[in-house]
């Protein structure tokens, strides 16, 4: 875990980034729900809904953490996963850009 300094600005866009992944993965999570649950016609495919939720659910709590000693590691995984892009990011400081290049390397 790196011990890195956030400033005022930093933080700033690292918290209107981590809400538009957010929002940007929530939407995605939505879409597929209301697919699954207008396709689903049986008892067993609704229970299929209901573990999906749950899936995402537990997916969206282990990658969204917002505590600055893991926003790096978060960022990264969040533009691996297309939730986010490094444009997102323009104004950090070229070092928490850098570690962030090397991990998508």
């Amino acid at each position: 875990m790196l011990d890195l300094k956030w400033s005022a600005g930093e933080k700033r866009i690292a918290r209107r980034a981590f809400d538009a992944a957010l929002d940007t993965a929530l939407a995605g999570i939505m879409s597929e729900f209301k697919a699954r649950a207008a396709a689903a016609a049986t008892p067993s495919e609704m229970w299929a809904v209901e573990d999906y939720l749950r899936r995402c659910r537990r997916d969206l709590d282990e990658v969204f953490d917002y505590r600055y000693s893991r926003l790096i590691d978060v960022f990264g995984v969040l533009i691996r996963e297309g939730h986010l892009a490094e444009a997102d990011l323009a104004g950090l400081s070229e070092e928490k850009l850098a570690i962030i290049r090397r991990m998508l390397a």
